[in-house]
């Protein structure tokens, strides 16, 4: 079986959906001239690298709780030359907000739903942020999605029973931030949902589909049918006729929404 780390799952999302991530910077990019940005759950630095080559006079400071990610956020920034304007701060987000310098831009992408309080992290971070800052938070609906619903083995809707589950047990689990962000403080200017819809007969596409549903298979298995598990292992493994690699009918589909959100400037009236 196929199995990639964390990190792993998430470059190929990034390098998947490059194309999602470049329109949302240029979205943020109308809004906003940041001299300062955090990346918050920084992760592997795909969004940092993306706000940094869009952003050059801009300082960057990538936030995690995990000192391997922030090792890679590093490399990139040595790889793609942005490592005299980047800083990384360790820290555990559950724990409040690390006191880092007072920003004009934060990219909170697929970390916001991790933080045990919600509520008490966006005001933590409100009062941090310089007046006129804008807050930008990405969610995905669900996991993604790459098969049809009969795909000639098993019993037909596998992806979405997969996904009914997930949801169950609390996977991406989100609300629409609006409300939540607007008691912190903010003003919610904009909010972007996007449908992806992509070629999934790449190698990358593939890579990305196999790791996905590696990952629900180990996460779900005792909740799924013996006869979806044995469909699934068919569909992960390395080689066969059923095999992710061998399937010329695979998609990549997601929804993502993205939340664009100003500290106003109270004083400028």
């Amino acid at each position: 079986m196929h199995d990639e780390s964390p990190a792993d799952l998430l470059d190929l999302d990034a390098e998947v959906h490059l194309g999602y991530l470049e329109g949302l910077v240029e979205w943020i990019a109308d809004r906003s001239t940041p001299r300062v940005i955090v990346d918050v759950g920084a992760g592997t630095g795909t969004g940092t690298r993306a706000l940094a080559e869009r952003f050059p006079e801009a300082e960057l400071i990538a936030v995690d709780r995990s000192p391997q990610m922030l090792a890679r956020v590093r490399d990139i920034a040595g790889q793609y030359g942005f490592q005299d304007r980047v800083d990384t701060v360790e820290a555990d987000l559950d724990a409040g907000w690390p006191a880092v310098e007072s920003a004009d831009l934060v990219w909170a992408a697929l970390s916001l739903h991790h933080v045990r309080d919600p509520a008490v992290f966006l005001q933590q971070l409100h009062a941090s942020l310089n007046p006129g800052a804008l807050l930008v938070v990405v969610e995905m609906e669900s996991q993604p999605r790459f098969l049809p619903d009969d795909i000639g083995i098993g019993t037909p809707g596998l992806e979405a029973r997969a996904h009914t589950l997930a949801a169950e047990r609390g996977w991406n689990n989100h609300p629409d931030w609006s409300d939540d962000l607007e008691r912190a403080g903010f003003d919610v200017e904009a909010v972007r949902r996007t449908e992806i819809d992509l070629d999934g007969n790449t190698t990358t596409a593939r890579t990305y589909a196999r790791t996905v549903l590696s990952k629900l298979r180990k996460g779900l298995g005792n909740g799924l049918s013996a006869d979806d598990l044995d469909t699934l292992n068919r569909l992960c493994a390395d080689h066969g006729p059923d095999s992710l690699p061998t399937r010329t009918d695979l998609r990549v589909r997601s929804n993502r929404t993205a939340w664009a959100a100003r500290k106003l400037d109270r004083g400028a009236n």
